[in-house]
């Protein structure tokens, strides 16, 4: 039975829920690469996680492709298993018997024009069954080099293009990286808009999709409180760090050769920097959003010297978490003489009025003291202390941080006096945490993006403009790294390379370790 194109709403949905309030209407999903880790683990737990939550049309339909020699029931078996072993919400019977009247899959390569055919033959059927109305759009959760020839299939075969005269739509998914420099960021642009305007294309960031992510904006504009101390008169510096405790066993295929500046730095690190440092938008139009971001990216630079300030370096073995592990040259599938780096930070400074003098350090690394995602904005100090020298010994600096993961909230630390006779001040800090102060749970990032997607909002998806001023800012450390030769060891369960301490210490500062 076909269902209307019209905005479907479920009657039993509680409106009161105002996180994810949008419905998105008659639709299809399909997942290239859909045997992979992200799919298993991320897609399709979103995807039920979604319909569960009354946020997918009855008729949704998600087709995967992949050279696996499965049949539907195969294919409705997989993504049973991982929606029960993945999905944040309960199981219902029900929820997954009507999701899964839509799976279907298609077996084939990406260089095979028969099997594109077939899936162009099944997208019909399922307008035709399913209601999906021509409404379709196309997860690559592929190989970056993969890119190019999926999109030309998608052309050939007329998957890419709606209906002319219609309101249908047609859009494609894009995993990063995009690209490996400017240059083939810019190549890749190219050719994807060949086949998709740029309107259509969503450039997948995950980090975007965190709820912590987007309080940033909330945090700065919604606040009387923040925003006439966001700026350099006030403002000493801002540390944001990704560090992760675990290892790269078993994923050398994909990060040997790319390091932790292209695999994090480039995407992940400056995006969180433009939030953090961009203007106040005329509004949260994703047109409004996306100019400010650019307009801080363009500002953006990295500053010299690099041997100065930057750092690199690649872990050792030692022990973390109690256990004895590898260095990366031990991991299998690394070449002994691999000079990828697994710690990578960087000195960027934003050249408008706001920002003139504040450095924003940026790191990311594998192997560190924990796994921890955060932006610290650190505060000068009082021009004047009317205290004792002894009073403040114990006082630092004050500073607001933004935790992203994996405890999301917001700390502010600040100076107070200690209960006593004596006037004698110290760091306090002052809480706020996602899992005491709501009832809700967050939805899983995937989820928030998913939706995104089919509802045609992009405003958490990276455009072109973005993507390649990120190289620029980027590229010139690769290149002064290349030049250099191999990166500094560091022991696993530390805190990076001695040059990343030395790093700040040049201008009298010191890591945050959180």
């Amino acid at each position: 039975m076909s269902v209307t194109r019209k905005q479907w709403r479920n009657p039993l949905r509680d409106d009161r829920d105002k996180r994810l309030p949008r419905i998105a209407g008659p639709c299809g999903l399909v997942i290239f690469g859909v045997t992979g880790d992200l799919s298993r683990r991320k897609l399709m737990p979103a995807i039920y996680d979604l319909a569960n939550r009354g946020l997918l049309p009855p008729g949704f339909a998600l087709t995967g492709f992949a050279r696996r020699d499965w049949n539907g029931e195969d294919f409705s078996k997989v993504v049973h298993d991982a929606v029960r072993e993945h999905a944040r919400t309960p199981f219902r019977q029900d929820v997954w018997d009507r999701l899964a009247e839509g799976l279907r899959f298609v077996q084939g390569s990406f260089d095979d024009d028969e099997a594109f055919d077939r899936l162009a033959e099944t997208v019909r059927e399922l307008d035709e069954v399913r209601g999906t109305g021509g409404n379709h759009a196309f997860y690559l959760s592929v190989p970056p080099k993969a890119f190019p020839l999926v999109c030309r299939q998608l052309a050939r075969s007329g998957l890419s293009t709606a209906t002319t005269g219609t309101d249908q739509w047609r859009r494609v998914v894009i995993e990063k990286p995009f690209g490996h420099d400017l240059h083939s960021a810019q190549d890749l642009n190219r050719i994807v808009n060949e086949v998709f305007p740029e309107e259509s294309v969503f450039r997948i960031d995950h980090y975007l999709g965190k709820e912590t992510v987007q309080n940033i904006l909330a945090l700065r504009f919604a606040n009387q409180l923040f925003e006439p101390l966001w700026n350099a008169h006030y403002v000493d510096h801002v540390q944001i760090t990704m560090a992760e405790d675990i290892g790269l066993g078993g994923r050398a295929g994909y990060y040997d050769g790319i390091g932790a500046a292209r695999d994090v730095i480039q995407n992940h690190l400056l995006q969180l920097l433009a939030l953090t440092a961009m203007e106040e938008p005329v509004s949260f139009h994703p047109k409004a959003l996306r100019t400010e971001k650019v307009k801080v990216l363009a500002a953006t630079r990295p500053m010299a010297p690099f041997t100065e300030t930057t750092a690199r370096g690649q872990y050792t073995g030692g022990w973390q978490g109690g256990q004895k592990v590898p260095g990366l040259l031990d991991e299998g599938g690394f070449a002994s003489d691999s000079v990828t780096e697994t710690y990578a930070a960087m000195t960027m400074e934003v050249n408008t009025r706001r920002w003139a003098g504040v450095p924003f350090y940026l790191r990311s690394g594998k192997r560190l003291g924990r796994r921890v995602t955060e932006i610290a904005v650190v505060f000068k100090r009082a021009p004047h202390l009317p205290f004792d020298a002894t009073a403040t010994e114990e006082l630092g600096e004050n500073a607001l941080v933004i935790r992203v993961q994996p405890d999301e909230g917001v700390t502010m630390r600040f100076g107070s006096k200690v209960p006593g006779t004596a006037m004698q001040i110290r760091d306090v800090t002052m809480d706020f945490g996602y899992g005491h102060a709501f009832t809700e749970d967050s939805p899983e990032a995937y989820e928030r993006l998913l939706l995104d997607v089919l509802l045609g909002e992009p405003s958490l998806f990276p455009m072109n403009e973005e993507v390649e001023l990120s190289w620029r800012i980027l590229d010139p450390v690769l290149a002064s790294w290349h030049a250099e030769g191999v990166p500094e060891p560091y022991a696993a369960g530390t805190w990076g390379p001695p040059s990343a301490d030395r790093m700040l210490a040049r201008t009298g500062r010191h890591w945050r370790r959180p």
